[in-house]
């Protein structure tokens, strides 16, 4: 009988496995028969046509399937497939890739599924995937299984790992994102993107306040940004503000809308507060499409002031009169230099939100809003007032997302509704659940993977945003907290930490 038992698992266990992968394999069909298979292309006569990458779609349906296989089989106990063949994928799909980046004739010989290098590359990251789920089910066997107590341990060694990494990470990040436009690689499309992943770090960072820090979540956010970039634009046009001048008035009017946002929204609590929270930013971008008079409607506000370097602008053919930056420092006129700029200046902008941010956390205000997080109830009854601190966070939160608005419009010159759609608050919200809601590097990383993956992927064309999708699936099933995940408060009752300590020790 034991025999006939040892037999019966491993087969039932095959079973399963294959049961799922073929549920996969028609599930991945379904997805890319029509996003892959077909793609549509234009014709010299401007007729429409199509090309079909069936042969793609295949592949997809083979590879995708295989690794969910090798899952199941180590999840439910036989770790030696997805070891071995996860790791073997893995070295060899990653190697193909570096041969093909770096032109070597050595790949066109090699048997690979794809001729483009980059999604070869995104299969190996699936097969690093199967391998570490095939150590990490190692592991969990070893230590007692998925017990309760295991479970709460792996969370804390976690925690402690994430918040020891956000310490050594954040100085290098710093420093790394100061040198880049003086590195080699750092030409002026690398420095111009990083400038838009700088924006959303700023814009992360501010959301973090009121979702990560107060546990408040709100799908609005981008109404404030909208405010902050129209306040600058108006006071650019109408009374010729520059945008040093501008900028604490910009702030102060998204706080000011923060605060309006704050007052109907008191009551409520999640569900309810994102729905409120989403048409508030709907309102917004409503209004800004329909009071023409004001806002330019659908057509924006154009020949906003950009910004200069203490009043030396960054222009080719000023009016007589006036120096620019290059014939001040005698300079050739290049457009690098408006573009390195307007990078530290977002820099700098960013780095005084991380500030007030952390300083805000350590006083009560930032404790209160910890306080709110973890339990409303609670919070009451300690005489902490939800009212003021649910306000204070929103009108924080939303001065900072003014402060990137006005920086916005500066950059851009012009400002319209399009700019301004729901689909930005998503990001931004994506920004600070994946990166891991109260982790300020955690963001960072988040920002400059949402924003800037897709840039770098941006010559797949076909395959960017199926590539950009995947790797983000991925990233959530390996991490479904965030990146850098760890809530711990920054105020513990006395003794409380010294026996934490000593329970992780």
């Amino acid at each position: 009988m034991a025999a006939t038992s040892q037999t019966t698992a491993p087969t039932n266990i095959f079973f399963q496995a294959a049961k799922e992968a073929v549920l996969t394999a028609l599930l991945v069909g379904m997805l890319s028969i029509l996003m892959v298979g077909y793609q549509t292309e234009v014709l010299q006569g401007q007729t429409m046509s199509y090309v079909t990458r069936f042969d793609d779609v295949i592949w997809a349906m083979v590879l995708v399937p295989a690794g969910r296989f090798l899952l199941v089989l180590g999840r439910s106990g036989l770790l030696w497939p997805p070891f071995v063949l996860g790791g073997l994928a893995m070295i060899y799909l990653f190697t193909a890739a570096i041969l093909g980046l770096a032109g070597s004739p050595l790949y066109q010989s090699l048997p690979l599924p794809y001729d483009q290098p980059m999604v070869n590359a995104i299969f190996g990251v699936g097969a690093i995937f199967v391998f570490a789920a095939a150590i990490k089910a190692h592991r969990t066997k070893v230590k007692g299984g998925h017990t309760l107590e295991v479970r709460e341990a792996a969370e804390a060694r976690q925690a402690n790992i994430a918040k020891n990494l956000s310490r050594i990470l954040g100085p290098i990040l710093i420093v790394i994102a100061l040198i880049v436009p003086w590195t080699p690689w750092g030409d002026r499309a690398v420095v111009d993107s990083l400038v838009l992943v700088m924006t959303y770090v700023m814009l992360g960072w501010g959301l973090n306040i009121v979702v990560g820090l107060a546990g408040l979540l709100d799908l609005g956010y981008v109404a404030f940004y909208a405010v902050g970039a129209y306040t600058y634009g108006k006071l650019s046009i109408d009374l010729g503000l520059t945008f040093w001048e501008s900028l604490p008035i910009a702030g102060a009017m998204a706080a000011l809308f923060g605060v309006a946002l704050g007052f109907p929204v008191l009551r409520l609590r999640g569900d309810y507060l994102a729905i409120v929270t989403l048409g508030f930013g709907e309102i917004i971008r409503i209004v800004l499409i329909n009071w023409q008079e004001f806002t330019g409607g659908p057509n924006g506000i154009g020949n906003i002031t950009r910004i200069d370097f203490f009043g030396l602008p960054f222009e080719r053919n000023p009016a007589p009169g006036i120096e620019t930056f290059h014939t001040f420092f005698g300079l050739d006129f290049n457009t690098t230099h408006r573009v390195i700029f307007l990078y530290y200046v977002i820099i700098a902008l960013a780095l005084i939100t991380n500030f007030v941010t952390i300083r805000l956390r350590k006083l009560p205000i930032g404790r209160a809003w910890e306080a709110l997080r973890e339990d409303e109830t609670a919070c009451r009854a300690l005489g902490i007032n939800p009212t003021n601190t649910k306000l204070t966070a929103f009108a924080i939160g939303a001065m900072f997302a003014g402060f990137a608005g006005s920086f916005f419009a500066a950059r851009q010159g012009f400002v319209s509704p399009e700019s301004f759609t729901f689909i930005e608050s998503a990001v931004i919200l994506s920004i600070v659940v994946l990166g891991g809601m109260g982790s300020q590097v955690g963001v960072a990383l988040a920002a400059l993977l949402l924003i800037g993956l897709p840039e770098v992927l941006r010559d797949l064309s076909l395959y960017r945003m199926l590539v950009f999708g995947g790797v983000m699936v991925l990233i959530m099933l390996w991490r479904p907290k965030g990146l850098l995940a760890y809530r711990e408060p920054t105020l513990l009752l006395f003794g409380r930490r010294g026996k934490k300590k000593e329970a992780q020790a």
